[in-house]
């Protein structure tokens, strides 16, 4: 094993800490060393749990020394997004609305982590209720790309991408509503994984579009995903989108499947439009070198390419106006001063005076799609070819095992600037088919820019195969080193 724990992986940590090879503490510790050394210029965390986390491995390292099961994830550092509950953490979802709210209770993915032995050093930064693509858009800070700080390190799960990357915990928890986990790790050179909708409970996620978020895992290996999805995945009394049948399988089933019996479709067609050409050749030569490892490789596609941007963000902004419209200032957000002008004047004060300028925008655009007057024009219209999305998607899955795309059209973009709105929407383009139709979709390293920006590799297949992707990209990363390569920080 490396000598910087910091960069050893989830499992490998977890093995020697359950063999007394190592304490958990000593792993901790490193953790909260290198947080303190490096992301004062990177801005991943919000709230780091220093004392909770020193206190959560000595608990463990008691339990390995008196001989008794210490669970899978023994003693490993996890980073949480802050938009996911933890008992007796700040849940500020990066809005100054939330900026005072701790906690009472854990998500259901956390409680089962937890149980499992893993140990939350920290909350993690994130655009405002995880409308972004660039984690620009938080209430508190700017995180930055650890391969390249004048760049962003995408969203909107930036800063648990960044935390990961930069050695500062092993593995990392992200929501992702239309790529907001498979974005993130292919821009700052890790992995990620979104299950199938449904897979991962949502009690404890705060919402932003409930038809499509869903709880992904980041790391730096597919190894570790599995470890990780194998814990949190599941069915949860709490959340009736989960159902009874939900099983993810042990780690070794979900990287069991034979590759060489793979049918891969990609896309070429997608490669010769609105691609960067160093993501194009990275794509490409991605495709070639497993053509040689599975069975077969063809042309596939992408139903209503050009409709999955405005479709999905009609849905998302539609269900974000009313999951949001909770926070009045009322129960349990902040509230602005009342000037006795009534119940809407203090709705209006607050809002106006809490939410930044992206969940505003959102929340008026997804409001005005629902009025009566627009909603047939624009959500009803956008349900029906979400419909039919998922219906081409699943046609296209008797043909292929898995789809091979692009996960962003170009490397990470420059941290700087005025933000322009649409470009942020169409760097979803890749990513929000599969939230669309409630699919599995991956994104694992595959090259760099000549800049040394990292490219990622996305693969989506069929509902409840993640066994297909995971096996897939462990067999990548047994071909390449992608993954091990460390930005300099």
């Amino acid at each position: 094993m490396s000598g910087d724990l910091s960069m050893s992986s989830a499992v490998e940590l977890a093995s020697k800490i359950r063999s007394g090879q190592i304490s958990s503490v000593a792993v901790v510790e490193r953790c909260l060393e290198r947080i303190d050394s490096v992301d004062s210029g990177l801005g991943a965390f919000l709230h780091v749990d220093r004392e909770g986390a020193l206190q959560a491995a000595t608990r463990i390292d008691k339990t390995v020394k008196n001989g008794n099961e210490a669970g899978p994830l023994a003693g490993v550092p996890v980073a949480i997004k802050d938009i996911i509950s933890v008992q007796g953490l700040p849940t500020t979802c990066a809005s100054r609305i939330l900026e005072k709210y701790v906690s009472p209770f854990d998500a259901t993915v956390v409680t089962r982590l937890k149980a499992a032995g893993a140990i939350v050093i920290g909350k993690t930064n994130l655009d405002e209720f995880a409308m972004g693509s660039s984690t620009r858009s938080s209430a508190f800070q700017l995180t930055r790309n650890p391969w390249d700080t004048t760049r962003v390190p995408g969203g909107s799960s930036g800063g648990s991408a960044v935390a990961v990357s930069a050695g500062m915990t092993p593995i990392a928890l992200g929501s992702d509503t239309g790529g907001s986990v498979r974005q993130p790790a292919a821009l700052c050179g890790i992995s990620g994984i979104k299950p199938t909708w449904g897979t991962n409970s949502r009690y404890g996620l705060v919402a932003y579009a409930s038809s499509l978020d869903q709880i992904g895992c980041m790391g730096r290996t597919a190894v570790d995903l599995a470890a990780t999805l194998s814990i949190i995945a599941g069915y949860d009394p709490l959340d009736a989108t989960t159902g009874p049948a939900v099983s993810i399988g042990t780690p070794q089933t979900l990287l069991s499947v034979d590759v060489a019996k793979m049918r891969v479709g990609w896309i070429p067609k997608l490669l010769d439009a609105a691609v960067d050409p160093e993501i194009s050749s990275a794509i490409r030569l991605a495709a070639a070198m497993l053509a040689k490892e599975v069975g077969q490789v063809t042309e596939s596609a992408l139903p209503f390419a050009d409709q999955l941007t405005p479709v999905y963000y009609i849905i998302a902004m539609s269900e974000a106006s009313s999951n949001l419209s909770r926070f009045d200032g009322v129960r349990y957000s902040s509230r602005a001063e009342q000037d006795g002008d009534g119940l809407n004047e203090l709705y209006t004060r607050t809002r106006g005076a809490f939410f930044g300028e992206e969940v505003q925008r959102r929340i008026l655009l997804g409001t005005h799609s629902l009025s009566a007057g627009y909603y047939k024009q624009y959500y009803e219209q956008a349900s029906r070819v979400r419909r039919l999305v998922q219906q081409a998607l699943l046609q296209e899955f008797r043909n292929v095992d898995v789809i091979l795309l692009p996960t962003t059209a170009t490397p990470a973009g420059p941290i700087d600037g005025e933000i322009d709105p649409v470009q942020t929407y169409r760097s979803d383009q890749f990513t929000v088919a599969a939230n669309l139709a409630g699919l599995p979709a991956i994104s694992i390293p595959c090259g760099f820019s000549i800049d040394g920006l990292p490219i990622g590799l996305q693969a989506i297949a069929a509902p409840h195969r993640e066994d297909v992707l995971l096996s897939l990209a462990h067999r990548w990363q047994q071909l390449t080193d992608w993954h091990d390569r460390r930005p300099v920080v």
